[in-house]
């Protein structure tokens, strides 16, 4: 019965919104129809209103659309959603404020003379919009009311002048900032969630371990990260839509002339151009460049773009008036202020502590002042003058409260779509395909881009990113990034706008143009772009480092980067010393040979011992590495025999847990069943059948199990651990090489600083007798913090503490403390003397041999990854990497 419900559920909502009822109340509709229809019926035929339900009953699933999604608003980790109406209200004020009608008429006349040169400008000003307003309905009608009546005089063809248009306003969708790619990565970060348990369980089942290694685990996303992943991508298909413009203007000149412009290319035209392009640059360079720097959060990047179009809007609405561009220059002179304060001064107002804090606290204020004067002159300007302020507010209100009702109802969809074992019905579906990963992602595409053709980008985005995302998190064999997958949906649903008989940008299209452009054509002109779209989908789905690199980098870069001992980073760190061992590895081991003839007799016996061990485990780690290359290589001889048993036995596991999980739940049913129990005896006993049934076919399955299967997976984890063992005995090794030689040059880099406490050292002799013995512990509590400090002053330390140690008990003993004390001076003389003797002859060639290593042996040792390691983990973290063989 869940599966007639099921139906009924997708027919429900199918027929709604055939029917043009409004999306934001059809989703949530089906799912309160269908969960009472099934509550009622399993109250009036089963006794029970949970019977129809797969799991749980009517109460819990009501709740739990709106109870995740005010989890996930209210979540302080997840308030990505807030941005929404941030972006919405840049891009309609940029609308609203004719900036956009701008860019669109300069860069016509600047591209215009070049064959297929108005196309070009459309698709460039199509990608600024798409950074700057994101909003696909605005940028298709100002194109379309500016663009199509000057390429139809061109003699433009309509298909391919309508086509550009329309493929060009779409690309809001997947440039940043783009709201798609923000509603992606919420839905993404819950999916990654069950992903991650999805893949836990999945690897204590085949492996027997209770703990998964953390180099296994999904990696989660944030629409910073998404905005970051979607930019080259967005760039490919940009750069698809100019070839192929240009192309088709070379084949087929008439129907793509050029344009010759009316005027000249004079420094007028030049400053137009300069002053028309530069501030939206500049707006996106703020936005995104804050994300990328690191510097805002994307909801911080939302209000410096909500506020910067403000501005822009300012001076465009009185253009040609007497100081239209006032409250514009005084907002960039405060910013510039700021900018230099902050390079010249530590402006913080809780740490204010000299005369210069102060002043810099002083100015900093002022800068701020000026600024807030400009954007509250520009906010009244966009107030007064034709109203722009309320219609943007309005529009930004409905645009927002659009979106979020959508996805509460879709939150209520999905919950109700799981009530019926909907979601496992869709993971059996996939698991069961042939192909492995890349089929079941194929599917999924493809049942997208069909959904494309009759459902908004929202609503593809929120029903059924959530339910297949995890699904395809999870599987190891592929080991996609969650960033990746959210770029790729992305992609595929920008051809909804696009795509008959539904698609949004040909609706906003037809209704601006003129009568004599034909549907059909408009139809004809999209063609070329739908296809350059699943063009750039296959150029991203074969180069995941389209998407995967700029965020890597950032996160590699950036001040808060992970440190080099992170257990994600460690197989690319070692495929870069692998790299270095094979091109500079005489060169390294000439340095640990020079450092172990280095003199070292005259250290302290434990700081001896230390360095001379680990310059023989640094001539080690170039073998153990070699040992690591070769385990890898066995690995993946072995693994071309081993990996059909392994997907076959692994499929065969995985139907039989599923056959487990129905006994275990008709097994519940069987317990609950009979008088007084919330089920029938009757279908206690049909269930009890079907558990007899279910224990036939798991005995079955578990024959088709190869007998050579045991001895096979036994010999290949063999071959698995002794990779596992040699990784890990390398890093072991390069942290006993590195950390001792740090340790050293410490020491002996603080010699001056254990020499500036001679005289405190040596004063406690004196103090001991002319203090009382309260007074003096709290003397030598001071001293000994003060050897606390300075790196290998431990055996000084200890005696001083042994001095305090005598002088705090119930009967000082000044014997006993002077003794200690004259013990730690004689210590502090010795240390003195092999230190001066090291820090002339010793640490020079210690930091060489340091600076020799530091980049390989010692590069688990970096507080952080240096530039260059760093970007070579990027590019390699880039690639996914299948790992199912561990599963």
């Amino acid at each position: 019965m869940e599966l007639f419900f099921l139906l009924l559920l997708i027919a429900l909502m199918a027929g709604a919104l055939g029917s043009g009822y409004p999306v934001a109340f059809a989703l949530p509709g089906s799912a309160i129809l269908t969960i009472g229809i099934a509550a009622l019926s399993g109250y009036l035929f089963a006794g029970s209103t949970d019977a129809f339900f797969s799991h749980g009953g009517p109460s819990q699933w009501l709740s739990a659309g709106v109870t995740n999604f005010r989890g996930v608003y209210w979540e302080a980790e997840r308030d990505t959603l807030i941005a929404i109406p941030l972006f919405v209200f840049m891009g309609i004020m940029l609308q609203r404020s004719k900036i956009a009608e701008d860019l669109l008429v300069t860069m016509a006349q600047l591209f215009g003379p070049i064959p297929g040169g108005l196309g070009i400008s459309v698709v460039f000003v199509g990608a600024l919009l798409a950074a700057t307003t994101g909003i696909v309905g605005a940028t298709v009608v100002a194109m379309g009311l500016i663009s199509l009546p000057a390429m139809l005089r061109s003699n433009y063809s309509p298909s391919l002048a309508t086509g550009t248009i329309a493929a060009s306003g779409t690309l809001g969708q997947i440039i940043p900032p783009s709201i798609v790619l923000i509603i992606l990565a919420d839905q993404l970060a819950s999916a990654v969630d069950q992903a991650g348990s999805l893949r836990q369980a999945l690897y204590k089942e085949s492996t027997g371990e209770i703990t998964m290694p953390s180099d296994f685990a999904v990696t989660s996303t944030s629409a910073g990260e998404m905005f970051l992943g979607a930019f080259l991508p967005g760039l490919v298909l940009v750069g698809l839509y100019m070839l192929f413009i240009m192309g088709f203007a070379i084949l087929n000149p008439k129907s793509a002339p050029a344009v010759r412009m009316e005027g000249k290319f004079d420094g007028a035209f030049l400053f137009k151009v300069v002053v028309t392009l530069v501030p939206p640059l500049a707006l996106i360079f703020l936005v995104l460049g804050s994300i990328i720097a690191g510097v805002a959060t994307v909801n911080q990047a939302g209000a410096i773009g909500a506020i910067g179009a403000m501005i822009m809007a300012g001076y465009r609405l009185r253009e040609g008036e007497k100081g239209t561009y006032s409250p514009a220059i005084l907002a960039i002179l405060a910013l510039l202020g700021l900018a230099v304060l902050l390079s010249f001064y530590d402006i913080n107002i809780k740490r204010i502590q000299t005369s210069q804090d102060v002043t810099g606290v002083v100015l900093a204020l002022i800068a701020v002042s000026l600024l807030l004067i400009a954007v509250f002159w520009s906010g009244w300007r966009t107030f007064k003058i034709q109203d722009t302020l309320r219609g943007v507010m309005v529009e930004t209100a409905k645009t927002s409260s659009l979106v979020f009702i959508i996805l509460l109802g879709a939150a209520m969809l999905t919950s109700a779509f799981r009530a019926f074992g909907g979601e496992e019905l869709v993971k059996e579906f996939l698991q069961g395909l042939p192909g492995g990963f890349w089929m079941q992602f194929l599917i999924v595409m493809l049942v997208i881009f069909v959904l494309g053709f009759f459902l908004d980008f929202i609503e593809i985005a929120v029903v059924v990113v959530p339910i297949v995302a995890p699904i395809l998190l999870a599987d190891p064999s592929a080991n996609v990034t969650a960033v990746w997958l959210g770029v790729m949906i992305g992609l595929n649903i920008q051809t909804s706008f696009l795509t008959p008989p539904f698609g949004f940008a040909l609706f906003y299209l037809r209704g601006v143009a003129p009568a004599t452009v034909k549907t059909i054509a408009m139809y004809k002109g999209v063609i070329a772009f739908i296809l350059l779209q699943l063009l750039a989908l296959g150029i991203v789905g074969f180069y995941p480092q389209l998407v995967n690199y700029l965020p890597n980098r950032s996160s590699l870069l950036s001040e808060t980067a992970p440190p080099p001992q992170n257990p994600r980073l460690q197989y690319c760190l070692e495929n870069y010393v692998a790299d270095e061992f094979a091109k500079n590895g005489e060169t390294i081991l000439a340095a640990v040979k020079r450092a172990k003839a280095l003199d070292l007799s005259y250290l302290p016996e434990d700081l001896r011992e230390d360095l001379t061990e680990s310059f023989e485990k640094a001539e080690a780690s170039i073998g153990l590495m070699g040992e690591i290359t070769a385990a890898e290589k066995a690995v993946a001889g072995a693994a071309g025999d081993y990996r059909p048993l392994h997907v076959l036995v692994r499929g065969i596991e995985r139907d039989i847990r599923r056959v487990d999980t129905a006994i275990a739940d008709l097994e519940v049913i069987v317990r609950r069943s009979g008088e007084g129990q919330i089920y029938s005896a009757e279908r206690g006993e049909r269930a009890l059948a079907r558990i007899e049934g279910l224990k036939e076919d798991r005995a079955v399955l578990a024959a088709k199990i190869p007998a050579e299967w045991e001895g096979t997976h036994a010999t290949f984890a063999k071959i698995q651990t002794a990779e596992n063992r040699a990784r890990m005995t390398y890093r072991r090794n390069a942290d006993d090489a590195y950390e001792p030689v740090v340790e050293a040059v410490n020491v002996i880099a603080s010699t001056d600083a254990l020499a500036a406490l001679e005289t405190d050292l040596r004063g406690l002799e004196q103090e001991l007798q002319s203090l009382e013995p309260a007074a003096f512990v709290d003397r030598v509590t001071d001293v000994r913090a003060l050897f606390g400090d300075v790196e290998g002053a431990s055996d000084i330390r200890s005696g001083v503490n042994a001095a305090r140690t005598a002088m705090r008990s119930s009967s000082p003993d000044k014997e006993k403390a002077l003794a200690s004390i004259r013990e730690a001076i004689a210590e502090f003389e010795a240390a003195i003397v092999w230190r001066r003797r090291a820090q002339s002859e010793l640490l020079p060639q210690l930091n060489a041999y340091s600076q020799a290593i530091s980049d390989t042996i010692g590069l688990r040792g970096q507080p952080r990854l240096p530039r260059k390691q760093a970007l070579y983990v990027a590019a390699c973290n880039a690639s996914h990497r299948d790992i199912s063989l561990s599963f």
